[in-house]
């Protein structure tokens, strides 16, 4: 790999030249800057960001905490973010936390050691004390103490929105499915506004709920079939847990939608490709993961931003499953 002497070697200056061409520093002549720029591209030299950014005291780096990048969800809520952040001259550090909270805090305290210019945060874990407004944080879904800003998708409207539907269908007992984290988040409304429609309509439903740290596919399901086996429609707090409970209904010998009607929530089944296409509640992710990534540079600028919460809309996609 080229190094800065490299660089100065090929293009006859000193290293100091080049250094100030890299910082944009005005007292070099035009002259230097041609041959220096010349220089880096030809060896396709990149400069050492985190160098730069401890001598010039600014960070041009964000750290993006994610539980877990596997998930088809986030992985698209990460495309997204680093795709704002780079037109907009920004590097992306992608943390994968695994869901566990040592983890996350242990990413919390490099960040704030090593000065990122800001921080987006996904996480369902209560670690709320080691969240600090040093550095400009944007979380996504949770509610972290009062001066951090929250982008999330309408889940309230979303869980009323999945009820409303399977009540079109002719669903007579409908049950919510999900799993919860150990502190509070948005995901939660996703219950709340089920619920509320469903009694606005007077049908019979169901709410089936376990805790993350608790969840096994087989036990979960099992209990469910043996406490719920008559309800006839189902909306699943995530596209995951619906696809699961598709696979889990099929070897109980039910049909869908001919016995049960499904509805997830995510959306991140994007390809007509799959069958059976899932109903789902789907969530705005690219303007969830652009929004996130700009009202964060705007505190970065010392914005005061407008709101503390920013819910966008979401709508409901058909599928095959209703």
């Amino acid at each position: 790999m080229p190094s800065i002497k490299d660089v100065a070697s090929l293009a006859g200056v000193g290293v100091g030249t080049v250094s100030r061409v890299i910082n944009n520093h005005a007292n070099v002549t035009p002259e230097s800057i041609k041959k220096v720029n010349d220089a880096i591209k030809q060896l396709n030299y990149i400069p050492n960001e985190v160098a730069r950014n401890f001598k010039m005291q600014k960070s041009k780096m964000v750290a993006l905490l994610l539980p877990s990048i596997w998930h088809p969800f986030f992985s698209e809520m990460a495309f997204y973010i680093e795709d704002q952040l780079d037109q907009q001259g920004y590097k992306l550090m992608l943390c994968n936390s695994g869901g566990r909270p040592d983890k996350e805090v242990y990413y919390l305290d490099m960040f704030y050691q090593n000065k990122v210019a800001g921080i987006i945060g996904l996480t369902y874990n209560d670690i709320e004390e080691n969240v600090n407004t040093d550095i400009p944080f944007i979380s996504i879904d949770r509610h972290i103490g009062n001066e951090i800003t929250c982008v999330t998708s309408d889940n309230y409207e979303g869980g009323r929105m999945a009820a409303r539907e399977l009540i079109k269908t002719g669903v007579k007992k409908a049950a919510y499915l999900g799993i919860t984290s150990s502190a509070y988040s948005e995901v939660l409304l996703r219950k709340s506004g089920f619920e509320d429609e469903a009694k606005h309509h007077g049908i019979e439903y169901v709410t089936y709920e376990e805790k993350d740290d608790l969840y096994n596919d087989d036990d979960f399901f099992e209990r469910f079939f043996q406490q719920h086996g008559d309800v006839d429609g189902i909306f699943a707090n995530t596209d995951i847990l619906a696809a699961k409970y598709i696979k889990k209904a099929k070897e109980k010998g039910l049909t869908v939608p001919q016995d049960v009607k499904v509805i997830g929530y995510d959306g991140i089944q994007d390809n007509d490709l799959f069958h059976p296409l899932l109903s789902t509640i789907r969530q705005p992710v690219e303007e969830m993961a652009r929004m996130s990534v700009n009202l964060l540079l705007g505190k970065i600028e010392g914005e005061e931003l407008e709101k503390d919460i920013y819910r966008i809309p979401v709508h409901y996609r058909k599928g095959e499953t209703t």
